[in-house]
């Protein structure tokens, strides 16, 4: 059975966390599909269209890495692409908390999809779509908190 982990998210920009995170758990899984969660009620900074490029671009030379998107249950999106596993990134314990919580309901929901925490390098630990997005509406410089290959 292969090992396929699903990396969700809005990636509202992609983050160099974001990036490590994948990088790191390439060797733990066959596959990995980073999926850009569409949420009709959340309004984006950038479209649909613009974050999936960003994420192809990142990850172009990645061959187990796949890029998505999806609408709904996350967990219904796992179940439909084959995946037994989500992968998730803790920050922090805030993040922890909430991600604990999340991974019970989607253990349940997804009958035994099982969430995988890894906890972020301390140089992206501050790191947050949220915190980019706000420099970027601030006019600041962002180059240090996405990946390279992405220009903004």
């Amino acid at each position: 059975m292969k090992k396929i982990a699903v990396f969700p998210g809005s990636f509202d920009p992609i983050t160099t966390g974001h990036e490590d995170l994948v990088k790191r758990a390439v060797p733990l899984f066959d596959k990995i599909i980073v999926a850009v969660g569409v949420n009709s009620q959340k309004k984006y900074l950038y479209p649909l269209e613009q974050r999936l490029e960003w994420l192809e671009q990142v990850f172009a030379k990645e061959d187990s890495v796949e890029v998505a998107h999806f609408e709904g249950l996350t967990a219904n999106f796992c179940n439909s692409v084959g995946s037994n596993y989500l992968l998730r990134g803790l920050r922090n314990a805030s993040d922890f908390d909430y991600e604990k919580t999340i991974s019970q309901l989607n253990y349940i929901v997804g009958e035994g999809l099982e969430t995988i925490f890894l906890i972020s390098k301390p140089e992206f630990s501050h790191i947050s779509s949220t915190i980019v997005r706000e420099i970027i509406k601030g006019k600041g410089d962002v180059s240090s908190f996405i990946p390279k290959v992405i220009k903004i």
